[in-house]
């Protein structure tokens, strides 16, 4: 398993975040995390990250025990992620900010010009990866929307991640844009698991291979697509009273 979570807890003052959640994100995994508002999801990616210190349990990341791991840390062994905001120098290239973040990856820059080539070498090919190879010398503030949550994939994969969080890829895009992210995203090395945060339904179970429904801070069921979609429990969370087809129409 690439990630595994084991009974953690995150409480705020009476709120129960997240209760005894585990977790197990297997290798090469397309796996969703979804639930309505407030069920705990941005916590547990916060807990997984490191960005947040859990109040019990474990993450292991690939077998590794990193639940007293700084977030740095847990960067270097393999967990990059992409946030709900952007994270993005406006006023550079897109190249300039991909440049960065390998150089930062790397922890070191370098006057020296074979390893100039070597650094902007690997940001042309990350660029690439994401779709925007044509787009590099164009600054971050003249992108699309689309095109700066492509970018920040780009940035995440800068650090050569085992595991690649994603918390709401899809927020706020246009239908074309969300196909170039579904492309982009399927298009993804096998080696680098994806787990990644959605409300966008649609996108959700035209990607997963596997699903986490969380309400409530706990795990409300987890497994194949077809599961969820049939699922009592989970119409029950996101609708109440409402129909199966207007959840998944």
């Amino acid at each position: 398993m690439t990630l595994q979570c084991h009974g953690l807890r995150r409480q705020f003052g009476a709120l129960k975040a997240v209760d005894d959640v585990s977790l197990a994100v297997s290798d090469g995994a397309r796996h969703a995390l979804i639930g309505p508002n407030g069920a705990g999801k941005s916590t547990l990616f916060k807990l997984i990250t490191g960005l947040l210190r859990s109040d019990g349990g474990r993450v292991e990341l690939a077998g590794q025990d990193v639940t007293k791991a700084s977030e740095v840390r847990r960067c270097r062994l393999g967990i990059s992620q992409t946030l709900q905001h952007a994270s993005l120098f406006p006023t550079m290239s897109a190249a300039e900010n991909v440049v960065l973040a390998v150089q930062r990856h790397e922890s070191r820059i370098s006057w020296l010009p074979r390893r100039q080539r070597s650094v902007h070498d690997r940001a042309a090919l990350l660029l690439d990866q994401v779709g925007l190879a044509s787009r590099g010398s164009v600054t971050v503030s003249s992108l699309s929307h689309g095109e700066r949550k492509q970018l920040e994939v780009a940035l995440a994969l800068a650090c050569r991640p085992k595991l690649l969080l994603l918390d709401e890829p899809a927020a706020g895009m246009s239908a074309a844009e969300r196909a170039r992210l579904v492309t982009l995203i399927a298009g993804l090395p096998s080696e680098i698991t994806v787990l990644f945060v959605e409300h966008d339904l649609d996108l959700v179970f035209e990607l997963a291979d596997t699903v986490t429904v969380l309400n409530l801070g706990r795990v409300l069921l987890s497994g194949e697509p077809s599961e969820v979609r049939a699922s009592e429990e989970v119409r029950q969370a996101y609708l109440g009273a409402g129909s199966r087809e207007e959840l998944f129409r």
